[in-house]
C-alpha cells in the first residue's frame, strides 16, 4: 500500500499543472483564440514563481506572481493577435520561444540555488483515512486550486450567462458582435485567464514538483497542455480524465525501472510480458513516453472528423476586424 500511494501521489503532482494549463486554454479557445504560447507561459510562471518566492521568503506570493507574470506575458500575445490581427499561430510559437529565452536569462542568477517547497495542507481527521486521505486531503494549495478551477470553469461555460456569451464569440465572432456583445474585451479577458493560469502551472513546476529553477524546466508540458484540450474536445472533464492520464504515463516511465514486476501475483502474463520489454527499452526511450502519447492520441483523433468537429470553435484562430 505504501508503494501504491506513493505512485499516486506523484501521478497527482505530475497532473495537476497540465490540468491547469488546459483549463486555461479551455477558456482561451472557447472565445476563439488559439494561444500556442501556453509553454511560453509555464516557464516565465515557473521562474517568477521561483524568483519572488526567494525574494519574499513565501511560496504563496511566489504563485500570486506567477500568476500575474502569466497573464502579463499573455497580453502580449493578446494585442498582437486581438488589436492588430496578427496570426495566432506564428505569434504564439514566437511567445514560447520568447518565454523560453527571457526565463533563461532571469534564471541564470538562479541555478543550484535551493527552492522554497509549497508545503502541503493538512487536513485533520480526513488526512488520516487510508489511502484517499494523503491523496484528497494532505495536498498543496495548487492542487486544490486545480479542482477548484475545474469545477469553476464547467459552472462558468455551461451554467452561465457570461460563459454562454464567450461562447457565442468562440462559434460565431461576427453575430456576436451583431448582439452588441463585445468581442475584443470578451478575448482579451480570456487571454489574459489561459496566461494566468499557465502561469501558476509553471509556479507548481518550481514550487512544488521539483521545488528548485532548472532552465527550461516545462520541458514540453504547455505542448500537452494544448493537446489536452483537443484530446478532450473542448469539454472540461474530460481534461480532467486526460490530465490524470498523461501524469500517470509520465510517472510511470519513472517508475516502471525500479519495480520487480514478479512480485505482481495479479498481473497477466501477457502484460507482464509487455512490462518487461518496456522495462527493457533505454531511459532515453521511456522518457520519450508521454511526447509519444500525445502524438498517438493525436493522430487517433485527427482521423475521426465528426468528433473533432463536434465541439470545436467555429472561429477558433480566425482574426476578428469589427465593422466601422
Amino acid at each position: 500500500m505504501g508503494l501504491t500511494e506513493a505512485i499516486l501521489l506523484t501521478i497527482f503532482t505530475a497532473a495537476t499543472p497540465l490540468l491547469i494549463a488546459s483549463l486555461g486554454e479551455l477558456v482561451s479557445e472557447r472565445s476563439g483564440v488559439l494561444n500556442l504560447g501556453v509553454e511560453g507561459m509555464m516557464i516565465m510562471g515557473a521562474i517568477s514563481g521561483f524568483a519572488f518566492a526567494q525574494i519574499t521568503g513565501s511560496p504563496y506570493l511566489g504563485a500570486v506572481s506567477a500568476i500575474l507574470v502569466g497573464s502579463l506575458f499573455s497580453m502580449l500575445f493578446a494585442f498582437l493577435t486581438i488589436t492588430l490581427v496578427a496570426n495566432q499561430v506564428a505569434t504564439g510559437l514566437a511567445l514560447t520561444i520568447l518565454g523560453l529565452g527571457v526565463s533563461g536569462l532571469w534564471g541564470e542568477s538562479y541555478i543550484g540555488v535551493a527552492g522554497i517547497k509549497m508545503e502541503p495542507i493538512v487536513i485533520p481527521v480526513l488526512s488520516q483515512l487510508p489511502v484517499v486521505g494523503k491523496l484528497l486531503f494532505s495536498q498543496d494549495l495548487i492542487f486544490y486550486s486545480s479542482i477548484a478551477l475545474l469545477v469553476g470553469v464547467t459552472w462558468f461555460l455551461f451554467r452561465s450567462r457570461t460563459g454562454l456569451v464567450l461562447r457565442a464569440v468562440g462559434d460565431s465572432h461576427h453575430s456576436a458582435h451583431a448582439l452588441g456583445i463585445s468581442v475584443i474585451k470578451t478575448r482579451y479577458l480570456a487571454v489574459a485567464f489561459g496566461g494566468g493560469c499557465a502561469g501558476l502551472a509553471g509556479a507548481h513546476l518550481s514550487l512544488v514538483y521539483t521545488p528548485q529553477w532548472v532552465e527550461n524546466m516545462s520541458a514540453g508540458r504547455g505542448w500537452i497542455a494544448l493537446a489536452l484540450v483537443v484530446f478532450a474536445s473542448w469539454r472540461p472533464l474530460r481534461i480532467l480524465a486526460g490530465a490524470y492520464l498523461f501524469g500517470a504515463i509520465t510517472i510511470a516511465q519513472l517508475h516502471i525501472q525500479a519495480i520487480d514486476l514478479r512480485d505482481i501475483e495479479f498481473l497477466p502474463s501477457a502484460l507482464f510480458s509487455l512490462a518487461e520489454l518496456i522495462k527493457a527499452m533505454p531511459s532515453q526511450a521511456l522518457s520519450a513516453l508521454p511526447y509519444l502519447a500525445t502524438i498517438i492520441v493525436l493522430v487517433i483523433i485527427s482521423g475521426n472528423r465528426r468528433l473533432t468537429l463536434m465541439n470545436t470553435p467555429a472561429s477558433l484562430g480566425k482574426g476578428f476586424v469589427p465593422d466601422r
